[in-house]
């Protein structure tokens, strides 16, 4: 039975780490400046060997935060606390110019468990968005009488992380639903400063800066289907709220005199920003418990919805206004699977969990007014059952993924990770009650 007590040390535990999680930056990528910046795909531990598949899967003994319906298969008598780290190395091509960037982050902590009969919680905070990025450029401009050499620096930092509470629901056998319910924070910094060889100019610094404070809904359900003693289909649907985020963004446009920013002009967009509709579905087959094969469909309604954009106006003055032609549509297919001998083996090497994935994603951002870059990603993952005299369903996660980010136009930047990913499945029998004979 889970008590209140139980409830609460499942919201320190997972609360603990999210200070440290929203400090994390796991972006080198000049296209997070574009948009919210570079998208989370809210995967765990688990899937993140299969590309992210999740929406059709459904174990008590994981936790899967992108379909809520899961949160009903919860053990009984069972705690599950999720935290992932990653680390990557990415290779940005321009041009002929390469650059290698290193990073790692935390990127989710997040705790679940059985409150009733065929009720199921979670708890915790996901990465939305990733903004960072430090590039430049140089290039020569013919003033009246001499050449002048201009560079520009492009920066970026922050973006945006949701803190959950979720619950799912079986109200019918083989039948769930859920939903998670976020508030989604964060910032969203942009600078570009331009100087000159030439002491007598003045640099220019332009920032675009806002606070997101809003929240967040996804609703999910699920449907289980026996094929035969061995063989089950598992059906999985989501959909994620979009809603208009009532924030102001700022533009300011400075002169640098002497290394400190001089008064300018100040911009200001009223309610800039909007969440899309966010569709998915998916369906797992499960043969015998040990085979487990999925396919999934995400769609992000992005186009039509509204960001700020420094325009021109009839006049010739600058306005800081809301567009809407600024994104395209998102697609995102993608394929995993995972093996295992014997879940409830006696030894250890028959409960190892082997993954493999792919996953395909069109851009949400568009560039100078043509579609961005698209996303490549191939995994492979490893489980590794965590055994002592305590405790014998925790595992270690281990996963590697390649990802290419190819834009459309040649000339745009070509970027190419390798990522290393290990989680902890935490998975203990907190509730049970011993009776002593």
């Amino acid at each position: 039975m889970v008590t209140f007590r139980n409830i609460f040390t499942s919201l320190l535990l997972a609360s603990a780490t999210l200070p440290l999680a929203a400090q994390t930056n796991g972006s080198n990528s000049p296209y997070s400046r574009y948009g919210f910046g570079l998208l989370g795909d809210r995967g765990n531990a688990f899937n993140k060997g299969m590309a992210g598949t999740a929406y059709g899967m459904q174990n008590g003994k994981e936790l899967n935060t992108k379909n809520p319906a899961s949160y009903a298969a919860i053990d009984s008598l069972t705690f599950l606390f999720d935290l992932g780290l990653s680390m990557q190395n990415g290779n940005i091509a321009q041009g002929g110019v390469k650059t290698n960037a290193k990073n790692s982050s935390v990127d989710y902590v997040t705790a679940g468990f059985r409150v009733a009969k065929n009720v199921g919680m979670s708890l915790g905070l996901v990465p939305f968005s990733t903004i960072g990025y430090n590039t430049s450029s140089k290039e020569e401009i013919q003033a009246s009488n001499q050449v002048l050499t201009k560079t520009t620096t492009f920066s970026g930092d922050g973006g945006l992380h949701e803190a959950y509470i979720g619950v799912g629901w079986a109200p019918f056998r083989r039948f769930s639903i859920g939903m998670n319910a976020g508030y989604l924070w964060g910032d969203l910094s942009h600078t570009v400063l331009m100087n000159f060889d030439d002491s007598n100019i003045n640099s220019t610094r332009q920032a675009y800066e806002t606070d997101i404070r809003t929240y967040k809904a996804d609703f999910g359900l699920q449907y289980v289907q026996p094929l035969d003693k061995k063989n089950t289909l598992t059906l999985g649907l989501t959909y994620g709220l979009g809603h208009d985020i009532k924030r102001d963004a700022y533009y300011y446009n400075q002169k640098v005199v002497t290394g400190s920013s001089a008064s300018g002009d100040t911009l200001v967009c009223r309610n800039a920003f909007q969440l899309p509709h966010t569709l998915g579905a998916g369906i797992t087959w499960t043969h015998d418990n040990s085979l487990r094969v999925g396919v999934d469909y995400t769609f992000q309604k992005w186009a039509d919805m509204k960001f700020p954009m420094v325009v021109e106006n009839a006049a010739g003055a600058l306005d800081y206004v809301g567009r809407k032609d600024l994104f395209t549509d998102l697609h995102k297919v993608s394929l995993g699977m995972e093996y295992v001998k014997n879940p409830e083996g006696l030894r250890w090497r028959q409960r190892v969990r082997y993954r493999a994935g792919f996953s395909y994603q069109t851009p949400y951002t568009k560039i100078g007014g043509v579609d961005g870059p698209q996303h490549f990603l191939a995994s492979v993952g490893v489980a590794l059952p965590i055994t002592n005299m305590h405790n014998s369903r925790s595992l270690i996660n281990f996963s590697a993924q390649y990802e290419r980010v190819k834009p459309k136009m040649a000339g745009m930047i070509t970027e190419n990770y390798i990522r290393f990913s290990i989680g902890l499945t935490f998975n203990e029998r907190w509730f049970m009650k011993w009776k002593a004979e």
